[in-house]
């Protein structure tokens, strides 16, 4: 079950008596959880039937004792058991678990792993309440999880905008979640967000960022790479060398993977695991640079990241050390 059919469930007032959200990706744990404490009861409920505790500051019996309450003055209570992974005696919730009360809403939110599936705690999880069992997503998936989240909201998004916001925020889906909610605020309701909006309230320039550095080392666009460089020279947090070096060899060594790939764009996107909306950057790139180019690249990248963290490097500044690489990426 994903996050928005718990919360789907909910809002058509279908509830089970416990849902037991667990692993890698804290954000889908966190709006669950967050639906659970906030919009699951209304305000003259809550003073009464939300109880909420943390896995370090409680124990099993204090857990359990809350859920067997009873509702006063509504149809049910919610407990809410934060930071569960850090609660000692968590397993000991199984005796509650196997004979769950009907008006209790039990929601566990245990974060930065996964209890034993073969366990008997688990199987008691899935036969009695929801399991909300969370990773995190692939870089690849990164676009289309945006897409998803700005479609959700009523609003669409341009695949440049997706990209920017993407490449520059990395795979942290609570600070995208919050920078679109940010900028769905600021922009007129049918406004469809475009670069420009990402360049204004988020802060990423449209034109000089790592995606449109790689896309100009990529097509050997000497001109385009060097203002780039300046403008991170000028402006060391938009693009700091300890970010730019990593992103760089790793287009390149998608690149180098299109050699060995048999098939079109549809089978280039698949092996080198990229948003299809990137193939042809890669494409372009690989006829640029050819397999040997492409190999020298990958070991250029390696050794001026050794030297951008001081391994023999004379001191030589972040600028200089870029153009330099550039030069002899593309030379």
């Amino acid at each position: 079950m994903e996050y928005q059919d718990i919360i789907k469930d909910w809002k058509q007032k279908k509830f089970r008596p416990l849902y037991w959200l667990e692993g890698e990706e804290d954000f889908f744990i966190d709006r669950v959880s967050s639906y659970a404490e906030h919009q699951l009861l209304d305000e003259a409920e809550k003073g009464f039937n939300l109880t909420i505790l943390y896995g370090k500051d409680t124990d099993w019996s204090t857990v359990i004792n809350a859920c067997r309450r009873y509702p006063m003055f509504a149809e049910k209570q919610v407990v809410l058991l934060k930071e569960a992974q850090a609660m000692r005696d968590l397993l000991k919730l199984e005796a509650y678990i196997d004979n769950p009360l009907d008006s209790t809403i039990f929601v566990v939110a245990h974060k930065q792993g996964k209890i034993d599936g073969r366990s008997k705690m688990a199987k008691l999880i899935k036969e009695k309440g929801v399991l909300l069992s969370t990773k995190k997503l692939y870089d690849n998936q990164l676009p289309g999880w945006v897409e998803a989240y700005v479609r959700d909201m009523g609003r669409a998004i341009s695949q440049k905008a997706c990209i920017l916001l993407v490449d520059h925020i990395g795979n942290d889906l609570s600070r995208i979640a919050n920078e679109i909610d940010k900028l769905l605020v600021n922009l007129p309701a049918e406004k469809k967000i475009d670069e420009g909006d990402i360049e204004k309230y988020v802060g990423i320039s449209k034109e000089y960022n790592v995606f449109e550095l790689q896309n100009a080392v990529g097509q050997k666009d000497f001109t385009k790479v060097m203002r780039i460089i300046q403008y991170f020279a000028a402006n060391p947090k938009a693009g700091p060398v300890q970010m730019v070096l990593p992103a760089l060899y790793n287009f390149f060594a998608k690149v180098n993977l299109i050699f060995g790939v048999k098939g079109g764009e549809k089978e280039i996107a698949a092996a080198l695991g990229v948003h299809p909306f990137f193939v042809k950057d890669y494409m372009l790139a690989a006829r640029q640079y050819g397999a040997e180019g492409a190999e020298k690249a990958i070991l250029l990248l390696q050794h001026y990241n050794l030297r951008s963290i001081g391994i023999n490097d004379s001191g030589v500044e972040d600028e200089e050390l870029m153009k330099e690489l550039a030069y002899k990426l593309m030379c």
